[in-house]
């Protein structure tokens, strides 16, 4: 901009922008190659990382259970669509703003419902819909977003490439379906377009490899390898590795792993607790979690999550993977088996909090089933969803339940003939 200004009133600035740009190139150049020491802790590859993980039970089942499989399924799906359309209007906003949005409207805060109101109701998103479609009053079905559309797509991998499915088969849905693509995942569609191949399209010209993108992505795993938390994270690891490295890897892979392992309990946080063991013991992402889980008896509301995240990761990003995580994490703690408190109290800490109120809504809901869900945040999707994904704009919720639990069945029989592997 000084370079524009001074140019404009007639000075002779080429030198100056030519050397800048000079200096920009090799500071780039020079970031790309240092080394932050922690490499050997935080491996990409997947024996690496299994090699550093803790003890686990790696699965809960002995075999797919079709016990009350149907009503978590349904519920994981609902409680992900419900905690992404509450917090998808109100996306990185910080608590004041939402606070005010809340008197604006005459709505409780934390949320109890679905806003009310919002300042720019006509504003569209991912060119379909606009803020008015996730309202109270005006939701007529799960409305576009890229936390809904991403499990969706892991749903059509698996039925199209089957449980085997590989990075590469990834990326040739990633370019078969998306026409848009945000952050880390924006630079890797722009490279495999590019004719970049799958193993390094998400590493050139991607600092987003540790973002949240992949995280958002854990629950179609979670969900087709349901009580079997290594092979969930292990799918997660296939698909997460096309954009992300290292902690943006291991976002995806605990949270599938957790979502896996909620199926099979009771307790949400029993799960988060699993889903650490499928990552390594010393990544930050897991030293970050730990700490959410030793920290959060010890706060009185979301409040007190909120500023317990911003000084521990102060300075980081909104939408990495690490601060997000822990936010989730809280959501589900102060939440206490309550579902409108546990996605109500996860989109008011903000941040990303339409990506850590789906993934809180969507372990809750394998946890807790579709029965422990108030109608109020799923009736009004009238069993229909949206996406913006190319040639698959609509789907039913149910038949989307339906296809997960046929795709569980297909994972779980990898190991030997379909009918044994069910209870």
């Amino acid at each position: 901009m000084w370079a524009d200004l001074r140019h404009e009133q007639g000075a002779d600035v080429s030198g100056v922008v030519e050397g800048a740009c000079k200096a920009l190139k090799l500071a780039r150049k020079e970031l790309r190659k240092a080394e932050d020491g922690g490499a050997n802790k935080e491996p990409d590859d997947l024996e690496g990382i299994r090699a550093l993980r803790p003890e686990g039970p790696r699965r809960l089942w002995p075999r797919l259970k079709d016990q009350r499989l149907k009503d978590r399924m349904r519920g994981a799906w609902l409680g992900r669509a419900a905690g992404c359309t509450l917090g998808a209007p109100v996306e990185n906003w910080s608590i004041s703003d939402m606070e005010s949005l809340a008197a604006r409207s005459g709505d409780p805060f934390p949320p109890e419902d679905y806003w009310g109101d919002h300042p720019w109701p006509e504003h569209v998103r991912y060119g379909m819909d606009n803020n008015g479609a996730y309202l109270k009053g005006r939701v007529r079905y799960v409305p576009v977003d890229d936390d809904v559309a991403y499990t969706l797509l892991g749903l059509l991998i698996l039925e199209e490439y089957g449980p085997d499915f590989t990075t590469e088969d990834v990326a040739a849905a990633w370019i078969k379906y998306l026409p848009i693509a945000y952050t880390a995942e924006r630079v890797t569609l722009e490279n495999l377009r590019d004719g970049e191949p799958p193993e390094t399209a998400g590493v050139k010209r991607n600092p987003y490899m540790e973002w949240i993108g992949a995280a958002i992505r854990a629950d179609a795993w979670g969900y087709a390898a349901a009580g079997w938390q290594e092979k969930s994270a292990e799918l997660a690891w296939r698909d997460g590795r096309l954009s992300h490295r290292r902690n943006g890897i291991y976002g995806e892979m605990f949270f599938a792993a957790s979502i896996s392992a909620a199926f099979a309990l009771d307790d949400p946080v029993e799960a988060i607790q699993i889903g650490l063991t499928e990552i390594p013991a010393e990544c930050r992402l897991a030293a970050d979690v730990r700490w959410a889980l030793e920290t959060g008896p010890q706060l009185t509301d979301w409040r007190d999550g909120r500023a317990a995240v911003d000084k521990r990761f102060g300075g980081m990003n909104s939408v990495h993977t690490n601060n997000n995580a822990c936010l989730t994490v809280f959501g589900l703690m102060l939440g206490a088996g309550d579902f409108t408190k546990t996605i109500g109290g996860t989109v008011a800490m903000g941040l990303d909090n339409d990506c850590t109120a789906a993934t809180a809504g969507s372990i809750f809901g394998a946890a807790k089933g579709a029965q422990k869900i108030p109608e109020h945040w799923w009736k009004p999707f009238r069993n229909r969803t949206r996406t913006y994904m190319i040639s698959q704009e609509w789907f039913s919720n149910s038949n989307v339940v339906d296809r997960f639990l046929t795709a569980a069945v297909r994972v779980w029989s990898g190991e030997g003939d379909q009918k044994d592997q069910r209870d």
